[in-house]
């Protein structure tokens, strides 16, 4: 009897522990998030159509701006239907997530994703895979007529970035092999640049390879938005409102304005002229560098990491590209693959 007794608090308090470890809504953290994935999205639209549209020539301006809105609009769609699904449900064979959430079948109101409505969840990486997408557009400007990238978009984000996502962060074969991507190195950014080298070299030079400006302003406004808007995709994705986002947070700034320096003084020392396009260029190098180790790192390494990401893409992009011979228009691969 008196065994029987001492049982009973154990079991008590073994209820009472697992009723903790149970993941419960928290508003604070769902609070965070909806507002980190306005920033993601904020970054698509508008600052990297500025970016990329400031770019380009003034007659190919309006086309590369259209290219990251229907890319915006494509995904979305898509994204609900099927990408969700099968890039983070229930792993198959460390390949592809499963099909049974395709629609959002089995998501309600009540489904959670750690601490945050798992709607929430979806809204946020549906922004990175618009993003994403969005980036190689970069390369193809000026030989790609808006149809075929309509198609491209729809083709590449479910046949190359759903898996690719499922493989790093859905629990994919890359997972379990011990995979670290804090917010995209290799699911955004490396992904992206390697799919821009492949299509510039497919689709061949330019007529006019040398690529001036149209309007550094916009070019400006696009890359501090993306500056503004990257807050939310790096502290975002600690999915909760934490110290962890606020270490995303700062080695993400201090890395950005180390490789915007840091580009900024390779130029003039290469050069002998800064340029505000060479601020700008080292400001996006710093975000993407620093992604997939936003949360990892401490502050030096967030500032080894600028300076290492103001100087390698740079002669990668005024150096390497030209000795190569390959056009890509703006630099996908040299900043975000290399960077990444």
């Amino acid at each position: 009897m008196r065994r029987t007794a001492g049982i009973i608090p154990l079991l008590l308090l073994s209820f009472a522990f697992a009723q903790e470890q149970t993941p419960k809504l928290d508003t604070g953290d769902t609070a965070w998030m909806i507002v980190a994935t306005a920033f993601v999205m904020l970054m698509t639209l508008p600052g990297l159509a500025l970016f990329y549209g400031g770019m380009a020539k003034r007659k190919d301006t309006l086309n590369t701006i259209a290219m990251s809105f229907v890319t915006y609009a494509l995904v979305s769609v898509l994204w609900v239907l099927y990408g969700y699904s099968l890039a983070f449900n229930t792993d198959i064979s460390g390949i592809i997530g499963s099909p049974s959430k395709l629609f959002l079948n089995g998501v309600d109101i009540k489904s959670l994703q750690g601490t945050i409505p798992e709607f929430m969840f979806v809204v946020f990486q549906l922004t990175f895979a618009a993003i994403t997408v969005a980036l190689i557009s970069g390369s193809y400007i000026e030989r790609m007529k808006f149809s075929a990238w309509v198609l491209f978009s729809v083709l590449w984000v479910s046949l190359v970035y759903v898996p690719v996502a499922h493989w790093v962060w859905g629990g994919g074969f890359l997972a379990k092999l011990g995979a670290l991507d804090f917010a995209g190195g290799t699911v955004v950014h490396i992904n992206a640049g390697i799919a821009g080298l492949v299509g510039a070299l497919l689709l061949g030079k330019r007529k006019e390879p040398t690529l001036i400006p149209s309007n550094l302003p916009m070019v400006v406004l696009g890359a501090g938005l993306l500056w503004f808007g990257w807050f939310g995709f790096n502290a975002g994705s600690a999915l909760a409102s934490n110290s962890l986002a606020a270490v995303a947070f700062l080695n993400t700034n201090t890395a950005t304005a180390v490789a915007a320096l840091s580009w900024m003084f390779t130029e003039w020392l290469h050069t002998k002229k800064p340029t505000v396009l060479g601020l700008a260029s080292g400001a996006i190098a710093g975000l993407v560098a620093i992604t997939p180790a936003a949360g990892f790192v401490n502050v030096i390494g967030a500032i080894v990491i600028g300076v290492v990401a103001g100087v390698i893409p740079y002669f990668m992009v005024a150096v390497v590209k030209h000795k190569l011979g390959y056009d890509d228009a703006l630099d996908v691969f040299g900043i975000h693959g290399i960077a990444g």
